[in-house]
């Protein structure tokens, strides 16, 4: 079959970001099906494209994956105009696309919500069978984090939304509270599938060369955070706990936040200005060089800001590297996540704005390097039974080629 795959932020293992729609396309190729991957130019991302653009746009086969790249440069740290200015850019050149394009099934992915908008086009002005996959719900969580409070626009990104999920023939949530938001727009359950974010068990291995960043030393408890530094990630709570941990004279814990994002300046800024010297500010690296950085670390962060709305609605993708690196997590939110960390015995969980817990859960992982073996060794076996990235994307694909 030929796939038409939308995906804004798209990239390949050589960029910083995610890459669960590069792994579902190139499984898709393996066997025997064809994609063509339609995405932006993503701040952090690599399509693994380098010709010039031209009007607008450049075309290439990486990986077996033919890929139509956009000019549209999009960033995390760019305001709410550009970045709104960008997704509907993406959206209506996409649209040309849907329209154009021999295709047997359409598949859009959020971030952003607008990535429907071919897919709908798509079902209703060609009759082509539609997948949709929800990656976060949109307009709850920008609403619950009072990112947007304009009723006018939530209420048309509330139209969208419900227009996108019964347009498609199928449905995808990558989180237990992305499945129950898209069921409560009327979407039938037997049109829905969860398929979390998985594991990438290869390149988190054991053949990665570690490292870590000027001012760890060997002998420190490294406790790493990989990700995007916005409102979301509620980064104020490691510098917080490292302000905390400094104050008890433990400077033998250093707390590493690998990434980019719009409040990046701020907590620098914040960290320099209160002398927490104990938390190390890193840039973004690919995929292969944070995997040896993973495996130096003795911990990693889950953190999120603290919005009941996030707690059964994400499925982070830095979750599933720490334990694909054999990694502790330190989750400082309720939700599946943490009921998952309690019930495998693969990490702590804290209470979410509570620096003193925060920190205490650190100095103990410290202390205790036994535990904290048995606990990355419950991590690695709960990535390779439960969220091995090679399974999960046979079920995706499943799910996605027996569309009817």
């Amino acid at each position: 079959m030929n796939i038409l795959y939308f995906h804004q932020h798209f990239s390949t293992p050589k960029g910083c970001v995610g890459i669960r729609s590069y792994e579902m396309a190139k499984n898709l190729i393996r066997h025997g099906h064809s994609v063509t991957m339609v995405c932006g130019s993503y701040n952090g991302g690599n399509t693994g494209l380098s010709v010039d653009f031209i009007n607008g746009k450049r075309e290439g086969i990486v990986d077996g994956i033919r890929v139509i790249e956009f000019n549209l440069a999009y960033s995390n740290s760019d305001g709410f105009l550009k970045r709104t200015f960008s997704f509907f850019k993406f959206a209506f050149k996409s649209i040309g696309l849907s329209l154009t394009e021999k295709y047997d099934i359409v598949f859009a992915t959020t971030t952003p919500l607008t990535a429907g908008i071919p897919g709908i086009v798509a079902r209703w002005c060609r009759g082509k069978k539609f997948v949709f996959e929800v990656r976060d719900l949109w307009p709850e969580l920008p609403k619950a984090m009072g990112v947007i409070k304009n009723p006018l626009i939530l209420a048309a990104m509330s139209l969208l939304e419900w227009v996108s999920y019964r347009s498609a023939h199928r449905c995808i949530g990558l989180s237990p509270g992305i499945v129950e938001g898209i069921k409560k727009r009327g979407v039938s359950a037997d049109k829905i599938a969860m398929v979390p974010n998985g594991c990438d068990l290869t390149i988190f291995s054991d053949v990665v060369s570690p490292w870590r960043p000027n001012g760890v030393d060997d002998a420190d408890f490294m406790a790493v955070f990989t990700g995007t530094h916005g409102i979301a990630n509620g980064l104020d709570s490691a510098l917080n706990a490292a302000k905390e941990l400094q104050s008890r004279g433990r400077t033998d814990i250093k707390l590493v936040l690998i990434g980019q994002g719009k409040l990046k300046p701020t907590l620098e800024a914040r960290a320099k200005s209160e002398g927490i010297d104990n938390i190390i500010f890193h840039e973004p690296v690919d995929k292969i060089k944070l995997a040896g950085l993973m495996r130096s670390a003795n911990l990693g962060m889950q953190l999120l800001a603290n919005v009941p709305a996030f707690y059964f609605g994400t499925s982070p993708n830095k979750f599933f590297d720490y334990i694909a690196s054999g990694l502790p997590v330190l989750n400082n939110y309720p939700g599946w996540l943490a009921g998952m960390i309690e019930q495998s015995d693969c990490g702590f969980t804290v209470s979410p704005e509570n620096p003193k817990a925060f920190a205490d859960t650190l100095e103990k992982a410290a202390d205790n390097p036994d535990l904290i073996l048995e606990m990355g060794q419950n991590a690695t076996l709960l990535a390779k039974n439960s969220f091995d990235r090679s399974k999960l994307a046979d079920d995706w694909l499943q799910w996605v080629i027996e569309v009817d």
